[in-house]
């Protein structure tokens, strides 16, 4: 089995059984965990699979162990996630200005149905910001998926260098069963950014938790999954927004809630929302989520500063005094997440820069340009990894003190969202489709 748990000579025993017991209590077997890849960066949240047979050599122009290519209706960047024999992807009709959800036949990428969850105006947003940026989260009964509804408000943009107008909303998350029909759907709290929205699911035992960072009142909320009634509902210090999926790891024999944003790093207690430790700063604005090997957290970011930092997420109360092991600001990294594996800290910038560092120490063993620009996040099988960028090409790459590239490879469009890994094939998200790719091609 490959996965940071594993990988890490360091780690404590202890943490990992306890670790790899939540992936057990919520989704079952270690079977389950190889097939399903059911919220975003998988069963675990950290980009990580234990599958052994993963394709390293593909070309979406060619058909090169291309299994399928199904074109997808819409605009968006969330990604793909799998359950059993079923793909659920989100996505925006923007002429029709409806938001919708997805389900395709996993063996074929063929539709089997297609449901609007929400027909409002689209909202003002980032440039490289989309609107179904998303991933939905699925337990294997019912799939939970969050937009943005737009409520005809038009506010000054806070947290901008430049003064303009944005449209301000509500968060609207909505869950559906596996035919199709909607089970309930809720608006838990107001949603301003100038960046638009963007924020995935997480469950944890009867609760779907959705982080609401944004430019006003932030907070961060669990709901209940079969009545979609709030179940608690923390504020955050800080109004500022950011995008960051939280981590869910039993560390020490706490249940913890991880994620950075809004001017602090922070864990949390999922069953009521109580705070276990926070860390001030380091900067303003975050969207890569949090990775940990079993023995410390990896943080990167931000906006306006760059960062990168090892934490021991052990402690109680503020701990920034006392638990940043390392913290280097030597890597421009913002949006994608990164991995660890064997030691080694991945991590990839906007720009297309690749940085590798050892995941005790924080020394980095390298830096090389890898791609035109990354925004999807960083993946791991086989004790490889897996660099998508921007420009739909694919560098796999083996961790080291050197950089070693084993495969590169081109999909034939762009790419913004972040891969799926399941029995063996990779969905990746293009522009216009969803490619399942695999060690034999059927064109």
């Amino acid at each position: 089995m490959n996965s940071a748990f594993m990988t890490n000579p360091e780690h404590r025993p202890g943490r990992t059984i306890t670790a790899l017991a939540i992936v057990l209590v919520l989704y079952g077997s270690t079977n389950t965990w190889a097939q399903n890849w059911p919220q975003w960066r998988g069963l675990r949240g950290d980009g990580s699979s234990p599958g052994t047979n993963i394709p390293t050599q593909w070309d979406g122009s060619t058909g090169q162990n291309i299994v399928w290519k199904a074109p997808i209706p819409g605009e968006g960047h969330s990604s793909p996630i799998v359950w059993e024999d079923r793909i659920f992807l989100t996505s925006c009709l923007t002429e029709q200005q409806q938001r919708i959800l997805l389900c395709l036949d996993k063996a074929s990428g063929q539709p089997r149905w297609q449901q609007t969850v929400l027909t409002a105006p689209l909202e003002s947003k980032h440039a490289l910001n989309s609107f179904a940026s998303g991933t939905p989260a699925t337990d294997g009964q019912q799939i939970f998926v969050t937009f943005l509804e737009p409520d005809g408000r038009i506010v000054p943009a806070p947290n901008v260098g430049s003064e303009r107008e944005i449209t301000a909303g509500r968060m609207v998350v909505a869950a559906y069963d596996f035919t199709g029909q909607q089970t309930w759907l809720v608006r838990p709290g107001e949603f301003i950014s100038a960046h638009g929205y963007c924020s995935c699911p997480v469950l944890f035992e009867d609760k779907v938790i959705i982080n609401g960072d944004h430019d006003g009142d932030s907070y961060l909320l669990a709901l209940d999954k079969r009545t979609g009634q709030t179940v608690w509902k923390v504020k955050r210090k800080h109004g500022i927004r950011s995008y960051v999926t939280p981590l869910l790891r039993t560390i020490d024999g706490r249940t913890q809630l991880i994620l950075s944003g809004s001017q602090h790093i922070a864990s949390y207690n999922p069953a009521d929302g109580s705070l276990h430790w926070e860390i001030d700063g380091p900067t303003e604005q975050f969207v890569a989520s949090m990775v940990y090997d079993g023995k410390l957290l990896f943080m990167t970011c931000g906006y306006p500063d760059y960062h990168v930092m090892g934490i021991d997420p052990t402690g109680q109360g503020n701990v920034t005094a006392s638990h940043v092991k390392w913290h280097v600001t030597n890597a421009r990294c913002y949006v994608p997440s990164p991995v660890v594996l064997d030691g080694f800290l991945l991590v990839a910038d906007d720009r297309g820069t690749g940085n590798c560092f050892d995941a005790a120490t924080g020394e980095r063993y390298w830096q090389a340009r890898l791609g035109n620009g990354f925004s999807g996040s960083l993946v791991t099988a086989n004790g490889l990894s897996y660099w998508t960028a921007n420009n739909g090409e694919t560098k796999v790459i083996r961790p080291g003190q050197e950089l070693d590239i084993a495969a590169t490879n081109p999909l034939g469009e762009n790419c913004y969202s972040s891969p799926a890994i399941s029995d063996g094939h990779l969905l990746i998200r293009g522009e216009s489709h969803l490619f399942c790719i695999g060690m034999s091609s059927s064109k």
